[in-house]
């Protein structure tokens, strides 16, 4: 518990007091946002606003995750470093998008198929790496076998740890892939994702302490958990947390600086490390509802003009909807909040309730 209290403290402090430094060394920059002229008219405004904050987000949640690890004098799981590297591997791609948007002072940034490759990259790295590296109770940090609150019998390698490997790889690449394109698509408004990202990840500090105290290499039961570090994802969690957090001072409105896709990608990509690596895919479905709503809402409006050649919504993501009603801005963010906690309340009461019925 030591080192999560350090993590979640160390990314706090380091994002509260980083953030600030970087907005003046973007200013200095002219790294300001570039705002499409189709979107709502109040976000014009915004115009020239510090982009690429998530680099504080991503930077505070690696120092604190490694300055936990020094302060108890223990090395770092493959477990939290796997979940890190997607982290900051996505964080990459999307700060080359960012960074194009900016220095080319436009709307649009990598092509699509340039960013699916590079998610594809460090998604399929992590996937296969996910799959090595065996404990001394033959546990890997992930597993091909598909997982709600824990792992079900439905294993992918039923054909042969060949064909489960392709298999595993191509489901771990498309939880990662929807994972953080929500993420990127609720980074709409003024601390909208960074809100919701700290419900997330302080659902996941549960469910990582929870697992470690209920875990089969250390409490063998029933109804333990076959994660492999567990405490040390607990410590992730907490670090990323902190770190939206600290961030959020500054991110929300009006907004002083923007994630932009460096931050969403990355925290999209930690997320999904997490679900994979504590074994709940589909539970994460719940936990990040509002990212699965968001998402969700821009398949249906797409699909329904593309049908009727008119639109469910008056704009999607489905923020913008009901800032097109004329709700302000500060309203549809609150409420959003509201909607993201009941998502993670959920998840959690279903994930404490599997064990509960299980146990009994």
């Amino acid at each position: 518990m030591k080192g999560v209290l350090v993590a979640a403290a160390t990314s706090l402090v380091l994002a509260l007091l980083g953030t600030p430094w970087f907005i003046k060394w973007l200013v200095k920059k002219q790294y300001g946002q570039f705002i499409r002229d189709d979107g709502p008219t109040s976000h014009r405004t915004k115009r020239g606003t510090p982009t690429m904050g998530g680099t504080v987000i991503v930077g505070a949640t690696l120092a604190a995750y490694f300055l936990s690890h020094l302060v108890l004098g223990t090395w770092p799981s493959v477990s939290g470093l796997l979940v890190l590297f997607l982290m900051t591997g996505l964080a990459l791609v999307g700060f080359l998008d960012d960074f194009i948007k900016i220095s080319r002072q436009r709307s649009l940034g990598l092509r699509t198929k340039q960013k699916l490759l590079g998610q594809g990259l460090v998604g399929v790295t992590f996937a296969v790496l996910a799959l090595q590296f065996e404990n001394a109770g033959y546990r890997t940090p992930a597993s091909t076998a598909i997982s709600f609150v824990r792992d079900t019998q439905f294993d992918l390698a039923f054909a042969g740890p060949a064909i489960g490997l392709v298999l595993f790889v191509l489901w771990a690449n498309f939880i990662i892939t929807a994972m953080s394109n929500g993420a990127n698509l609720t980074d709409g408004l003024d601390g909208l994702a960074t809100g919701a990202s700290t419900m997330i990840f302080g659902a996941y500090l549960l469910i990582g302490i929870w697992t470690s105290n209920q875990n089969c290499q250390t409490n063998p039961g029933l109804k333990c958990y076959e994660v492999r570090d567990s405490l040390d994802l607990a410590i992730v969690a907490a670090a990323g947390m902190g770190a939206c957090f600290g961030f959020l001072w500054w991110n929300a409105s009006p907004a002083k600086i923007f994630m932009g896709d460096t931050g969403s990608l990355g925290l999209g990509g930690a997320i999904a490390g997490l679900a994979i690596t504590t074994r709940t895919e589909f539970l994460s479905v719940i936990l990040a509802g509002l990212f699965v709503l968001e998402t969700l809402s821009v398949l249906i409006q797409v699909s329904v003009f593309k049908t009727t050649r008119k639109r469910f919504f008056r704009m999607a993501p489905l923020h913008h909807h009901f800032e097109m009603l004329g709700w302000e801005q500060i309203t549809v963010v609150i409420r959003f909040w509201i909607i993201a906690g009941l998502f993670a309340a959920l998840g959690l009461g279903i994930f404490y309730a599997e064990w509960v019925v299980g146990s009994t």
